[in-house]
């Protein structure tokens, strides 16, 4: 059983920033695509970003030029860097972990944006 943990969440005023990690449990991490994955309040859950074993890298469009994603595969982790953050960046973000048949997610991490 994969256990994914997120950290980093917490309140922002708008424009500020935010780091998010998300560490894995298990082993072979580095063969997995990982991504991040959010849920407003009354929203669908949608993808954020993610990036492939080798480092190929995708984003949806409302996130690109503002978040970056990267891992570092020796801490079987993933990060998302947020800057420029809005009100409409309020929700909850989950870590997710790509498997074929089976994704994991992790319990999440709130991430306000207010003034």
């Amino acid at each position: 059983q994969v256990q994914l943990v997120e950290s980093g969440g917490g309140l922002v005023q708008p424009g500020g920033s935010l780091r998010l990690s998300c560490a894995a449990s298990g082993s072979n991490f580095k063969i997995y695509r990982m991504g991040w994955d959010r849920q407003a309040p009354g929203k669908q859950r949608e993808m954020v970003a993610a990036i492939t074993s080798d480092g190929r890298l995708s984003y949806v469009d409302f996130v690109k030029g503002r978040f970056t994603i990267s891992r570092d595969n020796a801490k079987n982790t993933v990060y998302l860097r947020m800057n420029s953050l809005t009100p409409e960046d309020t929700a909850v973000y989950y870590c997710r972990q790509y498997r074929i048949g089976a994704d994991y997610w992790g319990q999440g991490t709130q991430v306000t944006v207010s003034s």
